[in-house]
Order: structure tokens, then sequence, then C-alpha cells
């Protein structure tokens, strides 16, 4: 009997790394998030406006300098990418993007930079959230008491950006994206005061925000508000990757539209596809999504729109174009429809 369990032990062990090797990015993420089990006394989020996740270190170019930094400097770098082809270089090195605050955790740390994923941005890749590389530097570790989402109200940034202040309300901290949210201090007059991971309490403009109560959804909105508040980013250029108001991909237009509602959808178009409830294209409502695919609508979807009535859809199309709208019957997307899922209550 010794012999067979030595044997067998090994072996067992072997099958249990099996799904680890086959595909190490996630789950290497599962193993490692697995292993920090119990309740934290504290949580790691990200410690600049927008934090751009890669593949795997060491990918980026000198223009890319300014998303790598700490703080980093979102307009300097997408105004850098003045080419088609310079944004459409991040095709498949960059994963997704992370908003300040939003909490993270880290799977492994090589050098100056650490993989991780970002909690709120469901994917099949993991179930603790999206992976991705940054550099460690712009992370920062909060208290887990007053990071939880429900032990105070939050402050959604509601602004394409606004400026997050000092608590004097002069000296200017950072630029905060759209859909950045914040756990609220107190509110006080023509400002929000707010918890920061590194600056302790700032301030906002109480115009430039939207407050949730603590442990509390926001109200659903209606098909008509989604298309508001997506018209607001018309003409702002395509970016992979993207979720900030400095950029979007397809799905990270749609994911941070419902997002600001408080209306979580998976981060990537062909799950996205997968959420929600199917709708029949005559009963297509503003603010349901549609879905694109290859081989003519029957393959993989690739990508996502809003519809917002009237025969007109809104998206991020692609490096190279901005956010549009175009009729749901133009050529190269009438013939790779695949389908539209509602989030909404009826």
């Amino acid at each position: 009997m010794n012999r067979y369990k030595k044997g067998f032990l090994p072996l067992l062990a072997l099958l249990l790394l099996l799904p680890l090797l086959a595909f190490p990015g996630a789950r290497a993420a599962e193993a490692a998030v697995s292993a920090n089990g119990g309740t934290p006394k504290t949580r790691t989020v990200i410690g600049v406006s927008v934090a751009t996740l890669w593949k795997s270190p060491g990918l980026a170019r000198s223009i890319d300098a300014p998303s790598l930094a700490a703080p980093v400097d979102m307009k300097a770098w997408t105004q850098a990418m003045n080419t088609t082809a310079k944004r459409r270089w991040l095709t498949g090195k960059t994963e997704t993007q992370a908003l300040y605050g939003r909490e993270v955790k880290i799977v492994q740390t090589k050098g100056s930079w650490s993989q991780v994923v970002v909690t709120d941005q469901s994917t099949s890749k993991s179930r603790y959230g999206y992976p991705g590389w940054l550099p460690t530097a712009q992370l920062r570790t909060v208290p887990a008491g007053e990071w939880t989402g429900t032990s105070a109200a939050e402050a959604a940034v509601s602004a394409k950006t606004t400026t997050l202040y000092k608590a004097d309300g002069k000296s200017r901290l950072l630029e905060l994206s759209f859909g950045t949210r914040l756990p609220v201090v107190s509110a006080a007059g023509e400002w929000m005061e707010v918890r920061t991971p590194q600056y302790g309490t700032a301030r906002v403009s109480a115009k430039d925000v939207t407050v949730t109560a603590p442990g509390k959804p926001a109200s659903s909105p209606t098909g008509a508000q989604l298309v508001e508040t997506g018209r607001a980013f018309l003409g702002l250029p395509y970016l992979w990757a993207g979720t900030s108001a400095y950029g979007f991909d397809c799905s990270g237009f749609t994911g941070a539209i419902y997002a600001y509602y408080g209306i979580p959808l998976p981060r990537d178009a062909s799950e996205q596809a997968l959420a929600g409830k199917s709708v029949a294209k005559p009963d297509l409502q503003p603010g349901d999504l549609m879905f694109f695919a290859h081989q003519n609508g029957r393959g993989s979807v690739h990508h996502v729109a809003m519809y917002i009535g009237n025969g007109k859809m809104m998206h991020s199309p692609k490096a190279g174009r901005t956010v549009e709208i175009i009729p749901i019957s133009t050529a190269g997307y009438a013939n790779e429809f695949s389908g539209a899922r509602r989030y909404l209550n009826d």
C-alpha cells in the first residue's frame, strides 16, 4: 500500500496542477487569490486616475510612458497616439483598464510590475476578476473597513472628467474619469468630500458626481437615460481595452454606461451577449445592446453597440474611428447582427 500511495500522491498533485498549466494567466490568478482567503484587513486599489492593464510586462513603447507613470497623464498618452496605426498597435497587448479607487487583487509581482485581477470586471478568464499586468507603483493599500462599498455612500463621477482637489478645494491632485467611484465622507456645499487611497480626504465638485446610499443599488435607469449618458462621448476616439473617458473599446463603452447606473455587465462583448435576456430585433428598445459576430452573425461575437431608437445604434467601433451613431442597416453590421440583449427590468 505504501508503494501505491507514493505513486498516487504525485499523480494527484499533477492532476490538480494541469488546469493551471493549461491557462496560467487566469488559473494562476485563481490559485493565488484563493491562497489569500479569510477576512482581509486591507484592500489593494488603483492609485492613479486610470490604470491600463497589459498582457505581460515589457510590451510598452516609448509613447506609452505617460500611461505607466504614477500619476498617469492620460491626455498626453492618448494625444501621442495620433495615428490609426499607433492605436491599433495596442490590439492584443493591452487587456483592460481600471479606474481610480477600484479594488484589485494581486496575483504575482515581477520586478516593478504586478499581475492583478480587477474585481468588478467579470470574465470567464477568472472568477475573481479580469486579469492583467500594471506597474506596481500604480497600486495603493487601503483599510478594508473603509473601502467595502457598503460602509459609506459612494460618489460616482457623472461628468466626462472632473478634478480631484486637496481638502482645501484649491490644490489639484488628479483628473478623474467618468464612472470613478469613491467613498463619501461628507457633503460640503458645492463640494463633495471623498476618501482617497493616498491623499486622505479630498474634494470634488458636487455637480460632477451622483451619490449612492451605502449598501443600496442605484435606481434603475431608463433606456433614454442610458442613451443620453452615452451621447456625451460622441466623437471620443476608440481605444483598445479602454474603459474610461479618455477612450473606450466597444464593450468598455457599453459596460461603462451601465456601470455608472450600478448595473454591472461582463467586461467583454462575447460575455455581455450572454447576460440579461434575449430581445428580438423588431422589439428593440433604447438602451438594449446589439451584438455582431463573424461568419454573417453565426460565428463568435466580436462587437457590441447600444440601440438608441429610430433604427440607429451608438458604438465605439475600432481604431481610427470615434464613438458614433449609425443606422443599424449599415453594411458590415446588418449582415453580422447576431442578437440583442436587455438588462433593464420591463
